[in-house]
């Protein structure tokens, strides 16, 4: 099986540049056969990578350690789980996947556009093919993870501790589902500009995609958090780390693009916009994976420098001044069909969002670049920590979380000074009642209160838009508060999915706001001796060390302490830190120790223990309160519900789409985005 993928990889890199030749010759001649040859290539070339993905994962669980890949990243007394992710964790497996995933994307969506835009599809599938060359050529030549070692060593060197986690199995998944989604709308944006159908047909495939894109990539940087905060040990979970930021900047160019989209299809404007965002958002997944690959940023997440990284530079660079081309020469096309009326508009609102999230994708990229720039000019790494992008992205963020709550009480076109005041007297009131309040209780952190006015304001605008219209059904239909919701979101749901979204992102910045009021704490205890504290809520709080435990496992030696807890002088329990050194199958130690961190949450605050060491029977400790860290996985999760309400078609679109006629445009009442 390991000589029937291996063989395959180098079959699917000959189908791919037949897709690639045959789908631009044949949307160019006009020539349905080669059109077909092109959608079939496509078809082949998925077949022979998931082929190649079969052999690969063969190799890994057989432990084959002839193979370099196999050798280098797990070893013989690995459990099978986070064998079967060994496959992404390296260089060359991780190239593999991204195959595999692209390629199924693109057999999908040839698929499923085969009965219909005959105009653009030869043309995307020619992009697509093209993409898939590039990726399958980088990894036959420069990243093979067939490649076979001289000689085969008795056992493997492992994997990285940190990466065996159950964090390893979600996370990468998710990113690369959501990364890799770009190039769908990326191709059909190719073959719109190369046709010049500027329209909006192209949108009708495009939207579709982008959601999946910003649904994956959502929930893979929310499940990224989450295993940094668990795994890594430092008492929080977004350090403003280059591999972290390159994940961020196509999630805000995705999202603008989702907010744009409907003021297209609404007025049909801001279609320059669209075209850009589509294209930029994929140059910047290919832009990440090349900071991850190139080995010029220092990073937990990157990979060693190597020659992908010269690829990936050439492919960015190449496809950039394509498409910067093909946009230059299009522009007559991309001109919009109507103007904007009034500043005060919902369409001028989405506007001033995009303008928001690109500022913030700026800002991240500049912060993230300005190191490896530096070095350049001055032959000295001048490195942007977290208080720049905090510095410059609280405030955009602040302003982001206030356009949420405003787009959707402004009308189209203009709006009226009677329909403002009727619209915001109720948000308003919700957003400075809360702050008011807070202020009371003695919250002092201008920064929180800010957050959390803004928050109760959104917060406010959200139900009040539900309520209306679970109002509305029920003086109609005489529906329950319940079966009106349920109903409500049912038949709206672009509108009312994306105020789904909206609550998830209430629910983000209420936590990110939390973390203002951490404390911390370095304390060294004795067995038996304590250590008594305050929490920022005003609870004491008193630890009582254990002592250090040694436990040998199957693959690693844990040291662990464990500090029985109080709260108010209640016993709530034991809370566990630990020590991990892996060994290999010769019992020799493999990479530095690990950290497990010991974790107690509440709705409130996670008490948050970390084993710095043990010295006879002294313990090293951190012991952080970070206060509201569950609602940021709980925002995460509920702007995940969100997004899948919003991609799951309409009862009535699917049958149009059955019977073969779809409009391309939104209805008229779809006036929500699904993020902001």
């Amino acid at each position: 099986m390991i000589l029937v993928g291996e063989l395959a990889l180098w079959i699917a890199l000959l189908m791919a540049a037949w897709a690639t030749t045959v789908s631009f010759a044949g949307g160019a001649l006009r020539r349905d056969d080669l059109i077909a040859s092109g959608r079939r290539a496509i078809y082949a070339t998925f077949a022979m990578v998931l082929t190649a993905s079969a052999g690969l994962w063969t190799a890994l669980l057989t432990r084959d350690f002839s193979l370099e890949y196999v050798a280098g990243h797990i070893s013989a007394n690995m459990p099978n789980v986070y064998v079967f992710t060994a496959f992404w964790s390296g260089q060359a497996g991780s190239m593999l996947f991204w195959a595999l995933i692209l390629s199924l994307y693109s057999a999908i969506a040839v698929y499923t556009n085969r009965e219909r835009n005959h105009v653009l599809l030869p043309y995307a599938a020619g992009t697509l093919g093209a993409i898939l060359l590039f990726f399958l050529a980088t990894t036959c030549f420069k990243a093979n993870p067939f490649a076979r070692l001289d000689w085969t060593p008795m056992d493997g060197r492992g994997m990285n501790p940190q990466l065996q986690n159950p964090g390893m199995a979600i996370h990468p998944p998710n990113l690369y589902l959501g990364y890799v989604a770009t190039a769908i709308p990326f191709a059909f944006a190719i073959a719109a500009l190369i046709t010049r159908r500027l329209d909006a047909e192209w949108l009708a495939v495009v939207r579709r995609w982008s959601l999946l894109s910003w649904l994956f990539l959502t929930v893979g940087i929310v499940l990224g958090m989450w295993w940094a905060y668990v795994e890594l040990g430092w008492g929080g979970y977004w350090a403003w780390d280059p591999v972290e930021n390159a994940s961020f900047l196509p999630w805000l160019t995705g999202t603008a693009f989702l907010h744009s989209i409907m003021v297209q299809e609404k007025r049909g404007m801001l279609r320059k916009w669209n075209v850009v965002l589509v294209v930029v958002t994929f140059l910047l997944s290919i832009f990440g994976t090349f900071l991850t690959r190139s080995g010029m940023v220092e990073s937990v997440h990157s990979f060693a420098q190597s020659p992908v990284g010269t690829w990936f530079a050439t492919f960015f660079f190449l496809a950039t001044g394509a498409t910067i081309y093909l946009v230059a020469t299009r522009l007559k096309n991309l001109e919009s069909k109507a103007e904007l009326e009034s500043m005060v508009s919902r369409e001028a609102a989405f506007l001033y969002n995009n303008l928001v999230l690109v500022g913030i994708a700026f800002a991240v990229l500049w912060g993230t670049l300005f190191p490896i720039l530096s070095e350049w000019v001055r032959a000295e790494k001048i490195t942007v920590g977290p208080p720049f992008f905090n510095a410059v992205n609280r405030p955009l963020g602040l302003l982001l979380l206030a356009l949420t709550g405003i787009g959707p009480l402004i009308a189209w076109r203009k709006a009226s000074t009677a329909n403002l005041k009727r619209q915001f007297a109720i948000p308003a009131i919700s957003g400075l009642v809360l702050g008011g309040l807070l202020a009371a209780l003695g919250m002092a952190n201008g920064y929180a209160l800010v957050t959390y006015t803004l928050s109760g304001f959104v917060a406010g605008t959200i139900l009040q838009e539900f309520y209306k219209g679970v109002a509305a059904r029920r003086a109609i239909h005489g529906e329950s508060i319940p079966r009106g919701f349920v109903r409500l979101v049912a038949r709206n749901r672009r509108r009312y999915g994306g105020y789904i979204v909206h609550a998830g992102i209430v629910m983000l910045f209420a936590a990110f706001a939390g973390l203002a009021f951490k404390s911390e704490h370095d304390i060294t205890l004795r067995t038996g001796q304590q250590f008594e504290t305050n929490d920022p809520y005003g609870h004491h709080w008193r630890f009582v060390s254990q002592g250090a435990s040694t436990d040998k496992r199957f693959n690693r030696v844990v040291t662990s302490v464990a500090l029985e807890t109080f709260r108010d002088g209640r016993p709530i329990g034991f809370i566990t830190s630990e020590k991990r050194q892996y060994f290999d199958s010769a019992e020799r130690p493999t990479f530095e120790p690990s950290t497990e961190v010991g974790i107690r949450t509440t709705a409130k605050l996670d008490t948050y223990v970390v084993l710095a060491g043990v010295r006879g029977d002294v313990a090293e400790l951190r012991v952080t309160f970070n206060p509201l860290v569950v609602w940021v996985w709980l925002g995460g999760a509920l702007m995940a519900i969100g997004g899948l309400v919003v991609m799951w078609p309409q009862a009535e679109r699917r049958r149009a789409r059955q019977a073969g006629y779809v409009s391309v445009l939104a209805p008229a009442h779809a006036s929500a985005t699904v993020a902001s």
